[in-house]
C-alpha cells in the first residue's frame, strides 16, 4: 500500500471537509455514492478502482474503503484543485453551489498544503501510514498505488444548511500550478446523496399519565 491512495481520497473528499459551525445540521447517512474519471484516457492521474462499504454509510460509524490509483508523473507542490459542486433541486435540474468557508464550488491553490493542514509536517503520520512506514505528504512518485480494504471510523459530521440532505455531484480537476499552461493532472466526477438525521420537534415530549 502507498500513501497516494489516501491523499487522493482526501482530494475527492475536500468539498465535505470543514470545521463544525453552530448553524450546522447533523447528518446521519450517505448513500448512492458513485464516481468516474473524466479524462478520456489523456490525464496521467486516474482512479482505477474505488469501493466504499457499507452503502448507505452511517455517520458516525465505520466505513471500509479500498482503492487503486495511478499517476504517470511525479506529483509535487503546488497542485491546484478546482471543484464545481452542484445540488439537484428538481429532477434533472442542478444548481451550482458557491464557495462558502472552503466548501462548495471552490478553488484550492495547493492541495499539498491542504494535506499539510490535516497532517501537519513534523507530526508522525497517522494510521495506516504509520503501520506501513509510508510518507503522508507531497511529493509522490509516479506509479500505481493501492489501498487494500481498510476500516476507518467516521466521527459525527456537521455541514451548513446549504449542504443539507439531497443529491450532489462534484466535478474535480487537478492541475500542476507550476506551469504557465496549468497542465491538467486528473479529472474526477463524484455523485453522492446525503440524508439528514431525524430531529425531535421542539416543545414535543413524551408524557404519560
Amino acid at each position: 500500500m502507498k500513501s497516494f491512495s489516501l491523499a487522493l481520497l482526501l482530494l475527492v473528499s475536500l468539498p465535505w471537509l470543514a470545521p463544525a459551525h453552530t448553524d450546522s445540521w447533523h447528518l446521519k447517512k450517505v448513500s448512492n455514492f458513485s464516481w468516474e474519471n473524466c479524462d478520456d484516457g489523456q490525464d496521467p492521474m486516474v482512479i482505477k478502482s474505488l469501493t466504499v462499504k457499507p452503502v448507505p454509510v452511517n455517520i458516525p460509524g465505520n466505513i471500509t474503503v479500498s482503492m487503486e490509483g495511478k499517476t504517470g508523473v511525479h506529483l509535487s507542490s503546488p497542485i491546484k484543485g478546482v471543484v464545481v459542486m452542484e445540488k439537484e433541486v428538481a429532477p434533472g435540474i442542478w444548481f451550482q453551489l458557491p464557495c462558502y468557508k472552503k466548501m462548495g464550488s471552490c478553488i484550492y491553490k495547493d492541495v499539498c498544503e491542504t494535506i499539510d493542514y490535516f497532517i501537519p509536517p513534523g507530526v508522525p503520520c497517522p494510521e495506516p501510514f504509520h503501520t506501513y512506514g509510508l510518507p503522508c505528504h507531497c511529493p509522490f512518485k509516479k506509479g500505481t498505488y493501492s489501498l487494500p480494504k481498510t476500516v476507518f471510523q467516521i466521527p459525527p459530521l456537521k455541514l451548513p444548511p446549504s449542504l443539507s440532505s439531497g443529491t450532489y455531484r462534484a466535478h474535480i480537476v487537478l492541475s500542476n500550478g507550476t506551469t504557465l499552461r496549468n497542465t491538467r493532472l486528473g479529472c474526477f466526477k463524484i455523485m453522492i446523496t446525503l440524508k439528514e438525521a431525524s430531529r425531535p420537534i421542539p416543545g414535543k415530549s413524551d408524557h404519560r399519565g
